[in-house]
């Protein structure tokens, strides 16, 4: 066993102890000879488990110390069958949504002493195969921010690791947090028809055959019932994407094209708004003296559009907060029945949803 030249040295010997050493590369072995113990009780004081009396645990982590052990975390997964990693899974990082939500997630799980691996999923049998473990074999647990996934997608399947979907429609099959959309929308669409809007255009996206409906479609449909308002088709635009700035280029180039008139615009997301930002500067419109504009999730990338974009906030942090808590618990053991969690939404109004043009 070779020592380090400064530090060879013995301290407390006694029956069944050898001298504490100091190797270059200390192990399990080295604590439990030192100890006077077994490698199977070093371990046991390391893991934290019960059975080893006060005096023998003290003892060894004071080996622990002295010699400079320190824990092979890949050796401690196979042997307790915990990684402390968790399996972060998002379809893109291009849209300033998902890759919030990702850092969020990172910074939130890692106070809870837990690594993460980032998973890109941008299909629906990639997402389904990073939930079920085919992609990501190795972690303790799953967040997931959907895209596609629908938990319906896990019949027939028996999960063996927690999982946690953040965002997206409600799941029944595993934990969930589900943001404010209906309310979010709605808060947007009524704070333009209070601004005196009354020609409200609704960018929606073209994916799954651009159906109109889901929470953020009822949210506007109510506010606009509740003025006596019903939803004209000609002021719904649909780009070939809902992630993409471009997609919200393409769908108001469309609809200025179209001749229909409008006076405002509530968007799907605020990448889509950042494409209709665009899209009106270029065709001359202003905004929002001829046209105010609403996009949703209140990315950082909004406040430094010209002019600044209103947008829903889903409260992201809390969010995260609770979609990190509801696997914390899982790893720790909680076995009870999913969870549903549902956050709200909050209006933040800015410069891009001014008053209307007097007449």
């Amino acid at each position: 066993m070779s020592t380090w030249p400064d530090d060879a040295a013995a301290s407390r010997t006694g029956p069944g102890r050898a001298a504490v050493v100091r190797t270059a590369r200390p192990t399990l072995a080295d604590v439990a000879v030192a100890a006077g113990v077994s490698a199977k009780t070093v371990s046991n004081v390391l893991l934290g488990r019960a059975g080893v009396s006060d005096e023998t645990r003290s003892r060894v982590l004071a080996v622990v110390e002295q010699v400079g052990y320190r824990v092979n975390r890949a050796g401690r997964g196979l042997s307790s069958g915990r990684t402390g990693r968790v399996a972060i899974v998002v379809p893109m990082l291009y849209q300033p949504y998902f890759s919030e939500l990702a850092e969020r997630l990172i910074l939130a799980l890692a106070e809870h002493g837990l690594s993460t691996t980032l998973r890109l999923a941008p299909g629906r049998d990639d997402e389904r195969d990073a939930v079920v473990g085919a992609t990501t074999p190795d972690v303790d647990g799953v967040i997931i921010c959907p895209h596609s996934f629908i938990d319906s997608m896990l019949d027939g399947v028996e999960l063996t690791r927690p999982v946690v979907q953040l965002g997206g429609s409600q799941a029944t099959r595993v934990d969930c947090v589900v943001m404010g959309e209906h309310e979010g929308m709605y808060a947007a669409t009524a704070h333009l028809l209070r601004s005196g809007r009354r020609r409200i255009a609704l960018v929606w996206n073209a994916v799954g055959g651009g159906r109109l409906e889901g929470d953020r479609y009822d949210g506007y449909v109510e506010a606009l019932q509740e003025r006596g308002l019903d939803v004209d088709e000609a002021l719904v635009t649909m780009g070939s994407d809902w992630d993409r700035r471009m997609s919200g280029y393409e769908a108001m180039v469309s609809l200025l094209r179209s001749g229909v008139r409008f006076d405002a615009a509530v968007c799907v997301n605020d990448a889509i708004a950042v494409g209709v930002l665009r899209a009106l500067r270029s065709h001359g419109r202003r905004v929002p003296e001829d046209i105010a504009l609403v996009g949703f999730d209140d990315t950082a990338e909004g406040r430094f559009t010209v002019p600044p974009l209103t947008s829903v906030n889903p409260r992201k942090e809390q969010m995260v907060g609770h979609a990190v808590r509801m696997l914390v618990d899982r790893l720790n053991g909680y076995d009870g029945a999913p969870r549903l969690v549902r956050t709200g939404a909050d209006l933040m109004v800015r410069a891009s949803s001014g008053p209307a043009r007097d007449e």
